[in-house]
């Protein structure tokens, strides 16, 4: 059984709390409420960040999808513009900026992106701790 939640944000940096509180939301309905919830809303706050300060399509919306299936919990970051695409950099110890994919990497059990016909999508995978099980409701 998974669990899907989806939802979007105007491509503006004052939107980025409305999606992490979303993130939180969702999990916490899923009975996602510890160390977990706490990475995965990180790793949202980092990916949408870097799609809305990079995205260079005006007017654009960014799409965020998490999902629940088999042992893990998906992130999933959507913005149209398809051809720019995530980079981890290098950052030396005093750089204000540019550690937000390094962290993810760190996070996750995995990322990384794809392309698709009208966007791209920068995604996370979370190995869901032992016992956790989707809800029935859902």
């Amino acid at each position: 059984m998974s669990a899907t939640d989806n939802f979007r944000i105007p491509k503006h940096s004052r939107h980025v709390p409305a999606a992490r509180q979303r993130v939180r939301k969702t999990l916490a309905d899923w009975g996602i409420t510890d160390q977990l919830a706490d990475t995965v809303t990180l790793s949202a706050n980092e990916l949408v960040t870097n799609a809305v300060n990079h995205c260079q399509v005006t007017h654009a919306q960014v799409r965020v999808t998490l999902t629940l299936q088999g042992p893990y919990l998906f992130l999933e970051v959507y913005d149209p513009d398809r051809d720019r695409l995530p980079e981890l950099r290098d950052r030396g110890p005093d750089a204000e900026s540019g550690r937000g994919l390094a962290l993810v990497g760190e996070l996750a059990h995995g990322w990384g992106h794809t392309r698709q016909r009208h966007t791209k999508c920068v995604w996370a995978r979370f190995l869901l701790p032992e016992g956790t099980r989707v809800p029935a409701d859902l």
